[in-house]
C-alpha cells in the first residue's frame, strides 16, 4: 500500500498508471467477489480508496495548473 507522500512524489504519468493498476485490480476482485471466491475482503477496500487518491492528487494537480495559468 501506497502512502499519500509517496504519491504525491509520483509524476502524473505514474499516478495514472498507479490509478489504471488498481482500477484493473478491483475490476478482478469484484469478479472473484461475484463468484464468492474472494480470498481477502479488505482489498475492495484498500484498491477502492487508492483509486480515490490518486484521482484527487491528479485533481488538485489540474486546478493548480489551471490557477497558475491564470495569473
Amino acid at each position: 500500500m501506497e502512502s499519500v507522500a509517496d504519491l504525491r512524489q509520483m509524476s502524473d504519468e505514474q499516478l495514472r498508471l498507479t490509478w489504471k493498476d488498481a482500477a484493473e485490480t478491483l475490476f478482478r476482485l469484484r469478479l472473484q467477489k461475484a463468484t464468492e471466491r474472494l480470498d481477502v475482503p479488505t482489498e475492495l477496500k484498500k484498491n477502492r480508496r487508492l483509486i480515490a487518491r490518486c484521482q484527487t492528487l491528479l485533481n488538485e494537480r489540474a486546478r493548480a495548473a489551471v490557477v497558475a495559468g491564470a495569473k
